[in-house]
């Protein structure tokens, strides 16, 4: 086979390649058949290639969704705010600090972890899949990653009821993202609009009380 012929035959991962991109679930099942002794977070960052921001959006916000004491979120939102910063300025895939890029885990781990995620990935994208997907643009790309900066801020804040929405928001948008579906991206931006008008609302309500106490 000519290098040519090799290189046609790798299955396409950036949206630019494909107009419908490898489903993630296939994407991870594929990786951790080939993967080596030890898998990468940089290993898995590339293989998503500019997917990789929806990835790391959906597993960031996923913490902010369970009950945590109160001030968690200040801590768990910002990896949301560093990968949003990043679709704010322009990366084409998310940059991850040396740290944590080198940290890997045994093939057997990861193969683990595949296999858990992998059934419930194939039931999301049964109603989840490419289509209407309108951020075909850099500059609708960082609108994107604005309104996810947003959204990802509004988590950090402490706002009293305010963060589960927000970061249910962005778990959607990251959904979106990654399997390049309009619909569930207009799913993403109705939940998050709400969320910023509940947040508002909250701190206006707030401040409103205080001023009166005082």
């Amino acid at each position: 086979m000519s290098p040519q012929s090799a290189v046609s035959s790798v299955p396409a991962i950036a949206s630019g390649t494909h107009r419908h991109p490898e489903k993630l679930s296939d994407l991870l099942e594929r990786l951790a058949r080939e993967a080596g002794d030890r898998v990468s977070m940089r290993e898995i960052a590339n293989a998503l290639d500019d997917r990789s921001f929806g990835a790391f959006l959906l597993v960031f916000a996923l913490p902010n969704l369970i009950p945590l004491p109160p001030g968690a979120t200040m801590v768990l939102g910002l990896p949301m705010v560093f990968v949003a910063w990043q679709m704010v300025i322009g990366l084409q895939k998310v940059w991850l600090p040396k740290a944590l890029a080198n940290y890997t885990v045994d093939r057997a781990t990861f193969q683990r972890m595949v296999s858990r995620v992998s059934p419930w990935l194939r039931s999301a994208e049964t109603w989840v899949r490419p289509r209407n997907w309108p951020l075909d643009g850099p500059i609708l790309e960082r609108l994107f990653g604005l309104f996810a900066l947003i959204l990802a801020v509004t988590c950090v804040l402490p706002i009293p009821f305010g963060n589960w929405l927000p970061a249910l928001a962005v778990a959607v948008l990251g959904v979106a993202h990654t399997e390049r579906d309009g619909n569930c991206l207009a799913l993403g931006v109705i939940t998050g609009l709400v969320s910023v008008l509940v947040a508002g609302l909250v701190v206006f309500a707030t401040g409103a009380l205080l001023f009166r106490l005082f």
